[in-house]
């Protein structure tokens, strides 16, 4: 089995990438001879961490009948200071809003997104460490 993506330079430092029949503009700041028309690929790395544990805490939670309101996740990556600044390690926090939720339910359903679905963060983990926290709200 084998994914693939396209990726087109468009000008100057922005790129449009195909993925799953959607396209995602990508670009440099300014200060890096960008013009900002999209988001820059490091940030991305973290969106395909926290999109693809989230969906599966999401589907997780919902088979475990557990009633949320609201989830949401938010990465955090530390970034070494040296070229090539690459991510030394990342932490996500899932915050979870809704009456009754049992805090083991939720840490049962990220542990399973860890260690058995989420592609995105057994690759990773292999570079570097990746820790969570778990907030839940009433």
């Amino acid at each position: 089995m084998k994914e693939a993506i396209k990726i087109s330079w468009l000008n100057n430092l922005a790129f449009e990438a195909e993925v799953d029949g959607h396209k995602l503009l990508m670009d440099r700041s300014p200060e890096k001879g960008g013009k900002t028309t999209g988001p820059r690929p490091k940030p991305l790395m973290m969106v395909a961490l926290g999109g693809c544990t989230g969906m599966d805490v999401a589907s997780i939670l919902k088979k475990m009948r557990v009633d949320f309101d609201e989830l949401s996740i938010e990465v955090k990556g530390d970034v070494a200071e040296k070229q090539p600044k690459e991510f030394t390690g990342m932490k996500i926090i899932y915050r979870v809003k809704g009456r009754g939720i049992k805090r083991e339910k939720v840490e049962k359903a990220v542990n399973l997104s860890f260690k058995k679905h989420c592609c995105v963060s057994v690759n990773y983990s292999k570079a570097f460490p990746i820790t969570h926290e778990i907030i839940i709200e009433e």
